[in-house]
C-alpha cells in the first residue's frame, strides 16, 4: 500500500521544498519508487528546483479534468519521479483543491512513495495537501518564529486526525541564539526525523538544477537526508550532532593548513 506525505511548513523560506526533493531522492536512493507531487499550485517550485520549469501537462492539467495523472508524471536523472504544476497564472484559476485527495488516490496505484510539497503556511491549497496525506512531514528552522508556526500546523493535521511522522530542522548551524533540538521536539511533541545543517553543498546543488543526494553525495547535508529518509521508512538510526566531525576529519584539515 502507498504512503502519501504531505511536506508542510508554517511559513515560507524554511527549505520545505529542498526537504521533499531531498528526501524523494534519497528515497528513491534506497530502492523505493517514488513520486513527487508540487501541490502548492500558487507559487510552484518543484519543476524550478529540477532544471524543468516548464512542462507539456502539469498538475493543474490533472485537478481542472484536461488530463490523466500518468501524463503529468517525469522521471528526473535520479529515477525518481516528478508531477510539477504549473508556473501560468491562468492555470490556477477554476482550480477545485478538494479533487487532489481523489487524484492522489489514482497515484497510488501505481508507486510506494507519494511526496507532495505542499504550499506555506495554512491555506486552501495546503489544506489540501493535509486531507489527502496519511502522514505528515513538518519542516521547520531552529527558530522560535518558525517553531511557533510549524506548531500551528500540527494543530490544524491533528485536528484533520492526520498522523505526524515527524520533524525536519532545516538550516542548523549550532548556534546560541536557535533554539536546541531537544527544546524543539519537546515544544512539538513529535519525532525529529532530520536535523540538517547549514551547508552550502544545499545551495551549489540548487545552482545545478538538482538534489544535494545527487549532486554532493558526502556532504553532511546528504548524509542527513539519507538516513532521515530511512527514519521515514522505520529504521532505528541514532540522531547525532550533524555538525560533528571526527578526529581524522580534524586532523585531516590540520594537515591541509599546514601545507
Amino acid at each position: 500500500m502507498a504512503r502519501v506525505y504531505a511536506v508542510i511548513s508554517g511559513k515560507g523560506g524554511v527549505g520545505k521544498t529542498t526537504s521533499t526533493i531531498n528526501l524523494g531522492t534519497s528515497l528513491n536512493k534506497l530502492g523505493e519508487e517514488v513520486v513527487i507531487l508540487d501541490g502548492n499550485l500558487t507559487t510552484p517550485n518543484i519543476g524550478i528546483h529540477l532544471g524543468a520549469p516548464i512542462v507539456p501537462i502539469t498538475f493543474n492539467h490533472v485537478l481542472k479534468g484536461e488530463a490523466k495523472i500518468e501524463d503529468a508524471i517525469y522521471e528526473h536523472e535520479s529515477g525518481t519521479k516528478v508531477i510539477p504544476a504549473s508556473l501560468s497564472l491562468n492555470e490556477t484559476e477554476k482550480i477545485d483543491y478538494k479533487k487532489m485527495n481523489d487524484v492522489i488516490k489514482k497515484l497510488k496505484k501505481i508507486t510506494n512513495h507519494i511526496l507532495i510539497d505542499s504550499a506555506a503556511g495554512l491555506g486552501e491549497e495546503a489544506r489540501a495537501a493535509i486531507d489527502a496525506a496519511d502522514e505528515i512531514i513538518i519542516v521547520t528552522n531552529p527558530e522560535m518564529s518558525a517553531v511557533t508556526d510549524a506548531l500551528k500546523t500540527i494543530k490544524l493535521a491533528e485536528e484533520k486526525n492526520k498522523k505526524i511522522l515527524g520533524i525536519i530542522i532545516t538550516r542548523y548551524r549550532g548556534a546560541r541564539t536557535e533554539m536546541p533540538v531537544s527544546s524543539i521536539r519537546e515544544m512539538l511533541e513529535s519525532n525529529i526525523l532530520g536535523v540538517i545543517p547549514e551547508d552550502e553543498s544545499i545551495k551549489e546543488s540548487q545552482s545545478l538544477k538538482n538534489s544535494v543526494i545527487l549532486t554532493h553525495p558526502k556532504s553532511k547535508s546528504s548524509i542527513q537526508y539519507i538516513n532521515a529518509s530511512k527514519r521515514v521508512l522505520g529504521e532505528n538510526i541514532k540522531l547525532e550532532n550533524p555538525l560533528k566531525t571526527s578526529f581524522l576529519s580534524n586532523l585531516f584539515k590540520t594537515l591541509r593548513l599546514k601545507k
